[in-house]
């Protein structure tokens, strides 16, 4: 007796692939979920470590690192119109020995400016804690420019930005600009946890910001250049800024004499490249002071979001 083999016809297996299709069409979005969600995890705990590592700064210094350092003079140069100098050096780089990486800082030649040639090779490094999963941008390095498109330094990229408070001061030569940053970290900061009056755990510390939207760096500001936005369909008519927003930000409003009353949280179209932006669905983690990590959403109520920013503002928090 023979034995007849039957295969599948090419209908049975058009139906096959069909479903198979349709499964993995299923499967997609939850797997991409899945992914993202690990992804913003991942990201909220390099800003956990960036809390801690600016704790132990605190409690070592007595107060918390500035957002940059500016201090004419000598090798550091003179200041620009905005109050821009030597060294440069963001409150990333300041924590770096807090937060095991002492010999990424003890690469640099702290005598020198952050951007100068012999500062040059250190200053591309990357630090994995200062790099969002989330962010599709894989570039590591970018050129920072000054209004004339000149190229000033190359500088490592980092997705995290500190909080000025509500008005941007960045364009303000004074010397000493707590008189008018109501936030905790801008340029020669000293800001202490008893100035902190509103609680630790009800103020801004930072945020992330992805190169999708600008550029922003762990090394240091460079004076004379510019924050220009990446996304060329990011609410047209948007300016570029000063170099602070690389890694100064604020919530907005503006000061009373520039006249500004637009508020922008987490991600917001209309706001400027001095605001946090993630690559997140629907916000962005942000850091308070008390070392807490919250994701905040982008349609969070703008006051609410402009009383977090501040560090003595007495306003009502109502979450």
């Amino acid at each position: 007796m023979s034995l007849r083999h039957r295969g599948f016809t090419l209908i049975e297996l058009l139906v096959v692939i069909a479903i198979i299709g349709v499964l993995v069409a299923l499967l997609l979005p939850a797997v991409q979920a899945a992914r993202e969600s690990a992804r913003r995890s991942q990201c909220a705990s390099n800003l956990r470590q960036i809390g801690l590592g600016l704790q132990t700064f605190h409690d070592a210094k007595g107060y918390f690192p500035s957002a940059y350092l500016a201090q004419p003079g000598g090798a550091m140069g003179a200041a620009d119109d905005s109050g821009d100098s030597g060294p440069g050096w963001t409150c990333l780089f300041q924590i770096l020995p807090y937060m095991e990486s002492d010999n990424v800082r003890a690469a640099f030649n702290l005598n020198l400016p952050a951007w100068v040639a012999a500062n040059a090779q250190p200053a591309r490094q990357t630090v994995p804690t200062y790099l969002c999963p989330s962010v599709t941008d894989d570039s590591r390095t970018y050129l920072v420019k000054n209004p004339m498109g000149a190229t000033l330094a190359e500088l490592a990229r980092a997705h995290y930005v500190f909080s000025s408070g509500q008005a941007e001061v960045w364009d303000e030569p004074q010397t000493d600009l707590r008189s008018l940053a109501d936030g905790v970290f801008f340029r020669n900061s000293r800001i202490r946890v008893k100035d902190i009056t509103d609680g630790t755990s009800n103020t801004v510390f930072a945020g992330e910001q992805t190169p999708f939207h600008s550029d922003s760096t762990w090394v240091g500001i460079v004076p004379g250049a510019q924050t220009c936005p990446n996304y060329a369909n990011f609410s047209s008519g948007i300016p570029c800024d000063g170099a602070a927003p690389q890694i100064n930000v604020h919530s907005g409003p503006g000061a009373p004499d520039e006249g500004l009353i637009i508020i922008h949280p987490p991600n917001s179209p209309i706001g400027f490249v001095d605001e946090m932006f993630s690559e997140h669905p629907g916000g962005a983690n942000v850091l308070f002071g008390d070392g807490s990590v919250q994701f905040i959403s982008e349609l969070i109520n703008q006051q609410l979001w402009a009383a977090m920013a501040s560090r003595a503002g007495n306003e009502a928090l109502e979450r």
